[in-house]
């Protein structure tokens, strides 16, 4: 079976994340989009493992209604990387969460805590616990593994062998990292990093793998690539619309080559900072002229959310607005779900107005315009009949969705990386 996963979300419990980030509502918003496994996220958290532990667990999944649950945490170690883990059992997580006490201060105030413990340590712990490992959004100029390390083995020492997985982040696609030969025989992730349950940002992107059944152990197959199981989609962003793409200026957004960027020493004619940029860092790190897929890579299908492509050729601001989610809700309950709408559905089949029908073909085909991002402002998209996202936007409540709007090209207030 096919089985549609977003891998790392957030509860209520990390910093600034939605307070509708709990279990109910997460798993009915899954339904929604079509997702059937999500990782819990932050299950360190003493209240939020609390949480867990109250749905049925049975082979290191844990269930509500129609959406599997595995236990997952993002932790940060002493050099501001951030890792992935996914952990076989409740008891396992526990096990974890106290070993990991011992290093932290903040473990029961944020859902992803602080670690004193560098790459390999981490890794070591996550080993003995039979937990996967894997840097989380690994390209982005902050908090990811090659921000500051230029090489798994730099980050992970004698243990870069036991990671399995690296998480490409809202800026990069299989284009960017196979260009880099160490990560081949990895499995790349696409995951949210979902701090609201809201189909614009639970499951934007996703992995597709194919497995009998949902268990921790066929996920693990899955992500290794063992037993005739594997990812056969990664469903994502174009990387060009993640805030730090281009090298930029965190002030006022000025795009830079990095040819430029040297030649100015990382300052901005306006006086601030350059941040530079995923592409721009993935070509430093690159042993590869062009990318290379190896033969276990799944294909990269680049998409939005479904209501941010609605809002697009309505001409509305934002997502949340009454009309959009009329749209969304009517395409949603005629195909099933939203992953439906935009992946499998015979495009024929969709009953909705023509300018929808055409922009979910021009997603599928590619056959948008981009306006990349960078310096901490997203990038926008463009329709080919000309249409744009939106550069602001105001906090609407309509029909259940209710948060601060975070459209294209606007700073986002509740917080993601890429």
């Amino acid at each position: 079976m096919n089985v549609n996963s977003d891998l790392h979300i957030h509860s209520k419990y990390a910093m600034a994340t939605s307070d509708k980030m709990d279990i109910p509502t997460i798993a009915r918003e899954a339904a929604k989009k079509g997702v059937h496994l999500v990782g819990t996220g932050d299950c360190l958290h003493a209240r939020w493992l609390e949480s867990i532990k109250r749905l049925p667990e049975s082979e290191g999944i844990l269930s509500l209604n129609d959406t599997s649950f595995v236990l997952t945490t993002e932790v940060e170690d002493s050099r501001r990387v951030h890792h992935l883990l996914i952990i076989p059992s409740i008891s396992k997580a526990e096990e974890l969460r106290e070993r990991f006490m011992e290093h932290s201060r903040n473990i029961d105030t944020d859902g992803r805590p602080t670690l004193q413990l560098n790459g390999t340590e981490i890794a070591e712990y996550a080993k003995d616990a039979g937990a996967l490992i894997g840097p989380c959004h690994a390209f982005t100029p902050w908090t990811a593994m090659y921000a500051y390390h230029d090489s798994l083995e730099s980050c992970y020492s004698d243990l870069a062998g036991y990671i399995s997985f690296v998480e490409l982040g809202l800026s990069a696609d299989t284009s960017y990292a196979d260009r880099i030969s160490e990560l081949h025989r990895l499995t790349f992730l696409t995951n949210s990093d979902a701090h609201s349950p809201w189909p614009n940002k639970l499951a934007r992107e996703f992995n597709r793998f194919e497995m009998p059944e949902i268990t921790f152990e066929n996920l693990k197959s899955a992500i290794l690539r063992k037993n005739g199981m594997g990812p056969v989609l990664n469903v994502g962003m174009f990387p060009e619309e993640g805030k730090y793409n281009e090298s930029a200026c965190i002030r006022c957004f000025k795009h830079y080559t990095l040819q430029e960027c040297l030649f100015a020493r990382w300052r901005c004619s306006c006086g601030g900072k350059i941040k530079k940029g995923v592409r721009d860092r993935a070509s430093e790190l690159a042993d590869l002229p062009t990318a290379e897929h190896p033969d276990h890579r799944p294909p990269y299908l680049h998409l939005i959310p479904l209501a941010e492509i609605i809002a697009m050729v309505l001409g509305h601001s934002s997502p949340f607005t009454k009309g959009v989610q009329t749209a969304w809700n009517a395409l949603v309950k005629s195909a099933g779900s939203e992953i439906a709408v935009l992946v499998d559905s015979d495009i024929s089949d969709l009953n909705a107005d023509s300018g929808i029908v055409d922009a979910i073909v021009a997603f599928r085909n590619g056959a948008v315009i981009i306006h990349p991002g960078g310096g901490g402002r997203y990038g926008t998209i463009e329709l080919p009949n000309g249409n744009r996202g939106a550069d602001d936007g105001d906090g609407v409540e309509s029909g259940g969705w209710v948060e601060t709007v975070e459209t294209r090209g606007a700073q986002r207030t509740l917080g993601d990386f890429g």
